[in-house]
């Protein structure tokens, strides 16, 4: 079979399990829909809770920033992998202790204030409608290449699968779904991995492979990669460009935007005690580190293969994936030159071919010619790894609508059928406007990604950190700290990304830091502001204080549920 058969025999496998998992696992109840009821068990969370962590950026546009960035690419593997440790270790006990459903929940009963929950649902649906647009690009990709769709039309499709498990099962049938797609995506994943490994380092373990030897010659396979590299002009694969302060300040960025992501955050409310929390953020770090340390030679892997083929090559030889990626605009020729090959060197005004990083690990397989069950194979891992992370996100924004700001502060007497009915229609907006950001995205995947991280690190992480160690941090200073952090990162990305993009360079930046890691500084300016305000306002009633205490208390944390 060739490659659109064997996708559209995967992908329709792989869908007809999703549905079938929703069907089986659909909410009847609030509580399901918001939290699967919290009975979901460690491991099935740990597994749910890494395919809802692992989104397109992972799986997609990850290993496709470290083939082309090197070494500076390592700034996302290290941000993002540090960031889930972080959040395991110092936050997701005392949250699931905490026992709210929604971060904004949270915020408003810590902060014992309205205003506070309304700016938390305005922060969490500004976060995850970016960090979405990024997951419907990534499905769109994937559909209009293998499926040979216009963009437009793989994004409403993947809007329509979403919303119907989205809506129908809710956090349960999410979690049962993301059970199945994390199995689909890291088996996706690792197979060409291992292909690869053999192919190119005579290993069959990926992350051996990464820093073996060419069977043949003997060369390090990062040697070849740096001369290969020289040759056309760029910087050694190995060697950095990135100021130290950017790298710090991204790499702290997408860090400290991991733990203040609402999508990952709610996922420690499903399990039943909070010892089975601890426990199923084990796992989930158990399941993301297989695909994290794959994704270094997946990269050099796919970088050398390109190179090896399209490099100096004679445009008319190119095989049929390089004219089925140009069909989709996300490859584009221009011979300069005339003499009829492909100039792919690092002087612009000399480069002929321009390759949109989101196809490194999609179009791998096919440049590698593995077998065409496995490019199939690696569409229906991509789908899973967008559709798993969309439809938590997109659950996040039904909660924020539907449970904090209607149920708890516009309409408090509604019935729970009635808030039942309200989620799922939210959920059904937000799935409209994220097909929407998907079609016309700020960015490539990872980098939208990145500006999620940010914003959520400017705005969600100081007070949940505030609010959970300090006893004397009030609503005002909440409240001041969330809308200056926000504010100044989103109004920062917006200048260089949308109003003045000829100004996005090194020199302009303040201080050398870039968009994506300006969310750092947005999240210092909101602890400087919260602290200050909370200095000069009341403090929060003595049954804050106490509510404080008892977080942080470990004695009788097996007990309690949302409240």
């Amino acid at each position: 079979m060739d490659v659109r058969l064997w996708t559209f025999v995967l992908v329709g496998i792989s869908f007809a399990l999703y549905i079938g998992v929703a069907i089986w696992s659909r909410a009847s109840s609030t509580k399901e829909f918001y939290v699967a009821g919290t009975g979901v068990s460690p491991l099935a969370n740990g597994m749910a809770t890494a395919a809802d962590w692992m989104s397109a950026a992972s799986f997609i546009s990850m290993a496709g920033l470290i083939s082309f960035m090197g070494y500076d690419g390592s700034v996302y593997l290290m941000g993002w992998t540090g960031g889930y440790v972080l959040l395991a270790l110092l936050l997701a006990p005392y949250l699931r202790k905490f026992g709210a459903y929604t971060v904004p929940e949270f915020v408003g009963q810590r902060y014992y204030s309205q205003v506070a929950r309304v700016v938390a649902v305005a922060c969490a649906i500004f976060v995850s409608f970016t960090y979405v647009s990024g997951q419907m690009r990534g499905v769109g990709i994937v559909f209009s290449r293998f499926l040979e769709v216009d963009v437009t039309v793989g994004v409403i499709i993947g809007m329509g699968i979403v919303l119907f498990y989205a809506v129908l099962g809710g956090m349960k049938g999410i979690t049962y779904t993301q059970v199945a797609q994390y199995c689909v995506l890291i088996f996706a994943y690792m197979v060409p991995a291992f292909f690869l490994a053999v192919m190119l380092s005579g290993t069959f373990i990926p992350q051996l492979g990464f820093g073996g030897a060419d069977p043949e010659t003997g060369v390090f396979l990062l040697d070849k990669l740096d001369g290969l590299h020289t040759e056309l002009g760029f910087t050694p694969y190995t060697d950095g460009t990135k100021s130290m302060i950017d790298v710090f300040f991204i790499t702290a960025a997408l860090m400290v935007g991991t733990a203040g992501l609402p999508h990952v955050i709610i996922r420690f409310y499903t399990v039943p005690k909070v010892r089975d929390a601890r426990i199923s953020v084990g796992w989930a770090l158990l399941f993301i580190a297989i695909l994290y340390t794959t994704a270094p030679a997946v990269a050099v892997f796919a970088r050398a293969n390109l190179l090896d083929t399209v490099a100096g090559q004679p445009y008319d030889a190119m095989p049929e994936w390089f004219s089925k990626w140009e069909d989709t605009g996300l490859i584009t020729f221009d011979d300069r030159n005339g003499d009829g090959n492909i100039q792919y060197v690092a002087d612009p005004d000399e480069n002929e071919l321009t390759i949109d990083r989101d196809i490194m690990v999609l179009a791998n397989p096919e440049i590698s010619r593995l077998p065409n069950w496995v490019v199939g194979l690696v569409a229906a891992g991509g789908l899973a790894a967008a559709l798993s992370t969309a439809a938590g996100l997109l659950l996040v924004i039904s909660s924020a609508i539907s449970h904090d700001l209607l149920k708890r502060a516009l309409r408090p007497d509604i019935s729970e059928r009635g808030e039942l009915i309200a989620a799922r229609v939210s959920a059904f907006f937000a799935v409209t406007v994220a097909g929407l950001l998907g079609i016309n995205p700020p960015g490539f995947v990872a980098q939208t990604v990145a500006f999620a991280f940010g914003l959520a690190a400017s705005s969600f992480f100081p007070v949940i950190i505030l609010g959970t160690f300090t006893r004397t941090m009030n609503r005002e200073g909440a409240i001041a700290g969330m809308v200056s952090g926000i504010t100044f990162t989103a109004a920062y990305i917006i200048y260089f990304r949308f109003v003045n993009p000829a100004a996005d360079s090194p020199e302009n930046w303040w201080f050398g830091i870039s968009p994506e890691g300006i969310g750092t500084l947005g999240m210092l300016l909101n602890f400087a502001v919260a602290l200050t305000v909370s200095k000069f306002t009341p403090s929060p009633p003595a049954s804050v204080r106490e509510l404080v205490d008892r977080i942080r208390v470990p004695g009788g944390s097996g007990q309690g549920g949302p409240q």
